[in-house]
């Protein structure tokens, strides 16, 4: 049985009939379910994932200003549910206060994903949260909401303005360009296959950034990449051919093979952008076409913040220099 499942089955069977008894007065300020990190929350668990952070438990969303008390409460009637369902055991440190499952204020769950306890209101704070964050904070499944702040708020994190995801597309496509049609084949040229090798890293890290945002999709942590890329419903089909990319080696026929292979997939994500209207360029060179996205930000002043700031580079008052010094050593790496 999933996590996800499990935790909605103990909720059910336990949790919801002991939030009906001992606190009615209650239920219509409550959010239940289970969202954050770990792999039950994606639904990507298995057996092996059972080895940690692996129990029968959900969360208990409160209204920040609940009173201590009633918090109290809540916590010692949630850690004395059963110790044990459907033949798994909960966790034997009571996982309450701001952990994975038990009582947590809604404002302190956003707080620890994203940096805000109610969403966000400027794009200066979109660009400085990573997707991965977004993803986490997501996830999951809420059981139900009965003041629908909970709620509210994860519709205005699954919200990505415009400016924003055009932004980061742009800087992951130069980035992508820069290490996998220009780095990864000099890189070959000067026989520094480690070099070339983590290039074609750098592509597909990038490359794969992009195809979730022409998506629309939160990328999350980079151990779950592949799996959540095969779930796709655009360009999910390259989730293979990135895999290939990475793992095999640089002998001169594969290195030349791997070549292609990156220029086709520049193809098919140029075809995307052109299919979704974010492109006016007309060539294969991903870095021309990022540029010409990048001139689409409908925001004077996010449009002029260094272009690579998209691709992780954004460091709020000081992007522009940050992003400038990580080019330089980009193009100072090319040897």
């Amino acid at each position: 049985m999933k996590g996800l499942e499990l935790s909605k089955r103990f909720y059910e069977t336990y949790g919801a009939p002991m939030l009906s008894e001992k606190f009615p007065e209650l239920e219509d300020k409550l959010a239940i379910g289970l969202v954050g990190d770990g792999s039950e929350c994606f639904g990507y668990d298995d057996d092996i994932s059972r080895d940690h952070d692996f129990e029968p438990g959900f969360c208990i969303f409160v209204p920040d200003d609940i009173d201590s008390r009633t918090e109290f409460r809540l916590e010692r009637a949630y850690a004395k549910l059963p110790k044990s369902f459907e033949g798994v055991d909960r966790l034997k440190i009571s996982p309450v206060g701001g952990s994975r499952h038990g009582v947590i204020k809604t404002g302190d769950f956003y707080l620890a994903k994203t940096g805000s306890r109610t969403g966000f209101t400027t794009l200066e704070e979109w660009m400085t949260v990573p997707d991965s964050c977004l993803a986490a904070a997501t996830n999951g499944e809420v059981f139900r909401d009965g003041l629908g702040e909970f709620s509210r708020i994860r519709r205005a994190f699954l919200d990505m303005p415009q400016d924003v995801r055009l932004k980061k597309l742009a800087g992951h496509l130069i980035m992508a360009a820069q290490a996998g049609q220009y780095n990864f084949k000099r890189c070959i040229s000067h026989g520094e296959t480690g070099g070339a090798q983590l290039s074609m890293i750098e592509f597909a890290d990038h490359a794969m950034s992009a195809v979730f945002l022409l998506n629309r999709k939160y990328r999350p942590f980079y151990k779950w990449t592949f799996r959540a890329m095969r779930e796709l419903e655009k360009l999910s089909e390259l989730a293979d051919t990135f895999e290939f990319l990475i793992s095999s080696d640089n002998e001169p026929a594969t290195a030349s093979a791997k070549a292609d292979i990156v220029e086709d997939i520049a193809s098919m994500i140029i075809t995307e952008l052109q299919n979704q209207g974010l492109t006016d360029a007309v060539c294969g060179d991903l870095e021309k076409h990022a540029y010409s996205v990048n001139d689409k930000i409908a925001s004077a002043k996010l449009r002029t913040v260094h272009i690579m700031a998209g691709g992780g580079f954004y460091d709020k008052d000081k992007c522009n220099a940050n992003a400038r010094q990580s080019e330089d050593k980009i193009r100072g790496a090319r040897i």
